[in-house]
């Protein structure tokens, strides 16, 4: 009878993406923790949206300033060192959160928090072509920012009955006491590549879409940072990650508990399971994403198109209505979250695809800036509309309904450059004897080759 167990290197690979993975859940839990604790930030620092919406500006920022540098550190030290430094700065952020009551103190602590959340996401996608075979990472990937999401439920549900229950000194300092313990076991667990492939050349990418020059890069030759940045396909990543993911994180890192409570008429604990919903959601979401991603490379870019599409009607069938919503609309909402949020992470496996192996990490890094400085561009023009709208902070849901209308201008750009980097890099792929067939021409080949069955 043959063994079930999973043959030692395939344990060794999981073992490690695990550790690694459970880093980035405290890292996302990190950054969520203040969008469920808003309304007492706001009580506790005695500050108006504009202000508290710089809680998660600051963090914001901060994240997406450090990504490049972050992946430039990926590149030369590895994701096991990163890792740990990130979970000691994440926890110190939090430390310091739990005891300050001064605002300037507060937004210093979400410096940290920032910083060490920076280091997490990318860190972890680092080490999943290193440790496993190229067919299964666009998969993997998604994997790794659905588990990663399970933070946001952290945050929702246990965190914020703590924060009830408790208090913020108490919630914020067990936040800190978990970064600590998971930065140990980053250090313990964790390593770059396998022992036997660790001189060897990595194979990157699946299917006709890869680059020559991609897969013929050895990890350890130095590749210019103008090699990267001249590639249109870096752009294209920049550009889905933008585009994808500052919905989710508009409405998860601060603005969707008070819609859902002040503009909706919800309960706390409600928006809660909605939240989750969100999370949960992408346990469907997320692997159907990576298995479409790898089947078919070269039609990605359709799947980022949907999902944005969706999104936006989604959003346009919430806010069209000056009356609150029924919970499946609601839920409908933010499992539309989830998709697009889930296909910004398709943008990460065109950097993979297109950069030398060399420069994934600082690939990586500069994919990821894009939807977090979109994210805190939609924050930050949400806070200042419903301050400018309502300055005594006693929100409607028309105040709402405005001030999330201004993500259209955020979709606008996003959806501009995703196009022009498309284009770019179709044109790239086709001097290099990559044609991608028009959709029309694909359609007609396949009713074809059905009447020939017939």
């Amino acid at each position: 009878m043959p063994s079930l167990t999973a043959p030692a290197p395939a344990r060794a690979a999981y073992l490690v993406w695990a550790a690694a993975l459970a880093v980035y859940v405290v890292a996302v839990t990190g950054r969520t923790s203040l969008g469920v604790a808003g309304l007492q930030a706001a009580e506790r620092f005695d500050i108006s949206a504009t202000t508290l919406s710089l809680f998660s500006v600051v963090q914001l920022a901060v994240y997406a300033a450090a990504q490049v540098p972050v992946g430039v550190l990926l590149d030369r030290i590895g994701s096991r060192t990163v890792l740990a430094a990130g979970a000691l700065l994440l926890a110190a952020g939090q430390v310091m959160l739990a005891v300050v009551d001064t605002l300037p103190l507060a937004l210093a602590a979400r410096v940290l928090v920032g910083a060490g959340d920076a280091t997490a996401f990318v860190s972890v996608l680092r080490l999943v072509p290193a440790w496993f075979p190229a067919r299964r990472v666009p998969l993997l990937n998604q994997v790794t920012g659905l588990v990663g999401a399970t933070g946001q439920i952290l945050s929702a549900v246990p965190f914020m009955a703590l924060l009830l229950a408790a208090g913020w000194t108490t919630a914020f300092t067990s936040l800190a006491a978990l970064g600590v313990l998971l930065g140990t076991l980053a250090v313990v667990v964790v390593r770059d590549r396998p022992a036997r492939e660790r001189d060897s050349v990595q194979p990157v990418g699946t299917g006709p879409e890869v680059p020559p020059a991609a897969v013929a890069v050895p990890p350890r030759t130095r590749v210019p940072m103008r090699a990267v940045l001249r590639e249109p396909g870096t752009w294209l990543g920049f550009f889905t990650h933008f585009v994808g993911l500052f919905p989710a994180n508009t409405f998860t890192l601060l603005w969707g508990v008070p819609f859902l409570t002040a503009g909706q008429g919800l309960t706390p604990v409600a928006a809660s399971t909605l939240l989750t919903v969100a999370a949960l959601s992408g346990i469907v979401v997320g692997p159907v994403t990576g298995e479409l991603t790898a089947r078919h490379p070269l039609r990605r870019s359709w799947l980022v198109a949907g999902a944005v599409a969706a999104t936006i009607l989604g959003w346009a069938s919430v806010l069209a209505a000056s009356t609150p919503r029924p919970v499946w609309q609601l839920a409908l909402l933010v499992v539309l979250l989830t998709v697009s949020a889930t296909a910004s992470n398709v943008g990460f496996d065109f950097a993979r695809t297109f950069v030398p192996p060399a420069r994934l990490g600082t690939a990586t890094g500069l994919v990821n800036v894009g939807g977090f400085v979109a994210s805190l561009i939609s924050i930050y023009l949400v806070g200042l509309v419903l301050d400018l709208v309502r300055p005594d902070g006693d929100y409607m849901l028309d105040d709402f309904r405005l001030a999330l209308s201004t993500q259209a201008l955020v979709w606008a750009v996003g959806l501009t450059g995703f196009v022009l980097a498309r284009r770019a890099t179709r044109r790239r792929m086709a001097a290099r004897g990559v044609v991608v067939p028009p959709v029309r021409d694909v359609v007609a080949r396949i009713l074809a080759e059905r009447r020939d069955r017939s």
